[in-house]
């Protein structure tokens, strides 16, 4: 038995150990006096900004009514499409991208490493500046349609003025901003795998294919799942993305249900058809949020 074998025992026992209850004193009246004090305002925080705005918008939407009115209105049932093709196509981009990049970084080059620091720019930009600036590069006449006639002596196109291409210019935008967050997550998923059983595999004659299919995405499987899931749920309530890229455009059939709510409420004076509108997505939210919280339980169970 090697010596990494009979030291897994101790170290398990060890950690057994530790874990076990240990008595503690219990606590003086003063001492319980500042535990509250100090719980007390994050307690408060919770219940201003977490639970008070889900129970004031059940409460606010929970008439019937205002949901028969808002399936009436065929600009919701516009916005939900536009929705599911939005997250569907954006997440599936984002992280087959984040997938392949993460494979390209693992490269043992010291550019490879500089290009890693590069590609983590997106990242750290704010969203408002950087979705600005991809409008007015898009919009006609823009700096695509300057830099395509002067390259190739034609007009570019009018990114805005069709369905598809201004919905297009929203998923890039989003998977050019968190594809660098998605790489690294996946980096790391990646460099936790012993280096002993990729020149195992390489011993055996597995070329670069067929190490990815046997070897990486099995043991990459959960962590893939997961930042998917994850991804899915901040795509289905990103408001930024598609009011500043795109804004709506053409003729608010590229908005979504969280841009949709927000122009109820603001511009059409009707905050219960926008509190409701988010809340048809919320039985959404709670089935990824189940598959998430599931997922993490049987890799914890697994580790």
């Amino acid at each position: 038995m090697s010596s990494t074998q009979e030291a897994l025992p101790i170290a398990r026992a060890g950690l057994g150990r530790s874990r076990q209850p240990s008595w503690r004193p219990p606590l003086h009246g003063v001492e319980r006096i500042w535990a509250v004090a100090f719980i007390a305002p994050y307690a408060l925080v919770a219940l201003a900004f977490a639970v008070f705005p889900v129970v004031y918008g059940l409460w606010f939407a929970g008439d019937p009514a205002i949901y028969a009115e808002l399936f009436d209105e065929d600009e919701y049932w516009d916005a939900a499409v536009t929705t599911l093709f939005y997250v569907g196509i954006g997440v599936s981009l984002t992280m087959l991208l984040s997938l392949a990049l993460s494979g390209f970084f693992m490269r043992r080059r010291w550019w490879s490493k500089a290009l890693l620091v590069l590609s983590m720019f997106p990242w750290a930009l704010p969203s408002q500046p950087a979705f600005i600036s991809y409008h007015w590069m898009l919009i006609y006449p823009g700096f695509i349609d300057a830099l395509s006639w002067r390259l190739f002596g034609v007009d570019g196109p009018d990114w805005f003025n069709h369905y598809w291409p201004a919905l297009f210019a929203n998923v890039i935008a989003y998977a050019w901003k968190t594809m660098p967050f998605w790489t690294l997550i996946l980096l790391a998923g990646r460099m936790a795998i012993p280096q002993d059983l990729y020149d195992a595999a390489a011993v055996d004659g597995a070329g670069p294919v067929r190490r990815f299919r046997h070897l990486v995405m099995p043991l990459l499987a959960n962590l893939f799942l997961v930042c998917t899931l994850l991804a899915t749920i901040w795509m289905l309530g990103d408001f930024i993305t598609p009011d500043l890229v795109s804004g709506g455009a053409p003729g608010g059939s590229t908005d979504v249900l969280a841009t949709l709510g927000v122009e109820y409420t603001l511009e059409h004076r009707k905050p219960e058809l926008g509190v409701a509108t988010a809340m048809t997505a919320l039985p959404i939210l709670l089935l990824l949020a189940i598959m998430l919280i599931r997922r993490l339980r049987r890799t914890e169970v697994q580790l």
